[in-house]
């Protein structure tokens, strides 16, 4: 049997929604054991969101419950109650590694910050995902994913007339889980070397402003320039731009001059068409970028619209030109690229039956990840996990009957 390549790490997950639940399932698909700790009414945020199998709100049907959740234990747990909070010492005590996205200072209420666990597991490695950290002077404030995204500066991209646009999906909240993990498990790998355990604090605004290495924070950093919003095209050179097509659309990127010439030359039946040679205008693709992409574009429009993406791509993909389709979701689901690498993986729950969900966005040749425990229903493993900390089947039912579990 192929060893897992986190198999042994014992990780406690407590939070809701998101980004605790990311960060912790890319660890359980990697082999450790994650226990999800929630609340014994009503369970995870997550699991009054959508989509719902069949369009029917159920708390075991959620197909975002359902992904993020795959492959941990679950337990219910009232850490309001004093019993509740030993227990919870208890859990910790045993684990590798606690995740939690509460508010800032929601925890020390209860006596579970990092400084009163770490007395019973000095080991510890905790992880905090907040919209703002635990510190400045936003620490305290609540907030969504697009309130962190647009303190972090990333909320800048639209037509230069118009509001700036969102980031879709809640991607706040997953890079924010994304660089949980790693920072976890650098932490990790630091106290297995023979460090102590140690205390992570992940803002999602700090995530997204480290995201500006190529664009308008370093700009202003270095030169004081501010960048303006270019809607479907980035400034530059022309083409880097996203345009209609017969059935949808097509992004457009030539680099090289070469690039753009064999494109011209495709769109003019060999040659570059007379109304692109014979126009002063266009022969400088800075020039072009910032004065004539509108028309340009227009001028585009006749060839791109007689042909599909797949037909644009295929063509291009002759001549060494790089503009790819944009793939709707469906289209992105029956790929068969990603079929032939075995992207998306079929688990079956008792609730929801078998389903599809996305893969791991990688492969690891000797330790590959695998899908076989589903999300757990709501306290499913609360007598498999309590008696692991030493509590007994009469012990259960007196912590069901208080409400504890």
């Amino acid at each position: 049997m192929t060893t897992k390549a986190l198999e042994g790490v014992r990780v406690i997950e407590y939070g809701s929604f998101i980004s605790a639940a990311y960060c912790c399932k890319l660890m359980a698909d990697l082999g450790a054991d994650v226990v999800k700790v929630e609340h014994p009414d009503g369970g995870d945020e997550a699991r009054w969101h959508g989509p719902f199998l069949h369009d029917e709100p159920h708390p075991e049907r959620s197909g975002l419950f359902l992904y993020l959740n795959l492959n941990k234990r679950g337990v219910t747990l009232d850490t309001s109650t004093p019993t509740g909070q030993r227990l919870f010492h208890e859990l910790v005590g045993g684990a590798d590694i606690l995740v939690e996205n509460w508010r800032p200072g929601f925890l020390a209420t209860r006596g579970l910050d990092y400084e009163r666990l770490r007395q019973s597991n000095p080991q510890l490695v905790m992880t905090s995902v907040s919209p703002f950290g635990q510190t400045g002077p936003y620490r305290d404030y609540v907030a969504y994913h697009l309130n962190a995204c647009a303190v972090g500066g990333v909320c800048t991209v639209g037509e230069p007339n118009r509001e700036p646009l969102a980031y879709p999906l809640y991607q706040g909240h997953y890079q924010a889980g994304v660089h949980a993990a790693t920072a976890t498990l650098v932490a990790l790998l630091q106290r297995d070397f023979g460090g102590d355990g140690q205390y992570i604090d992940i803002a999602e605004a700090d995530v997204w402003a480290s995201y500006h290495g190529g664009g308008g924070l370093m700009a202003f950093l270095q030169e004081g320039r501010v960048k303006m919003r270019t809607g479907h095209r980035t400034m530059g050179f022309y083409p880097w731009c996203v345009l209609p097509c017969k059935d949808g659309y097509i992004s457009e990127i030539a680099v090289q001059g070469y690039q753009w010439k064999r494109f011209l030359e495709l769109m003019g039946g060999g040659r570059v068409p007379d109304w692109y040679a014979k126009d002063p205008r266009f022969q400088d693709r800075l020039e072009l970028s910032r004065k004539y992409a509108d028309e340009m574009d227009k001028l585009q429009a006749p060839f791109l619209m007689q042909h599909t993406k797949e037909e644009l791509f295929q063509m291009c993909l002759e001549r060494r030109i790089p503009f790819a389709p944009l793939y709707t979701v469906e289209e992105v689901v029956k790929h068969p690229h990603l079929r032939a690498r075995e992207h998306f993986v079929e688990v079956s729950s008792e609730d929801a039956g078998p389903l599809t969900y996305p893969g791991a966005p990688y492969k690891l040749s000797e330790t590959p990840c695998a899908y076989g425990r589903p999300a757990p229903r709501l306290g499913e493993h609360n007598a498999e996990v309590f008696k692991e900390i030493g509590l007994a089947a009469a012990d259960l039912a007196e912590l069901r009957q208080t409400g504890v579990i």
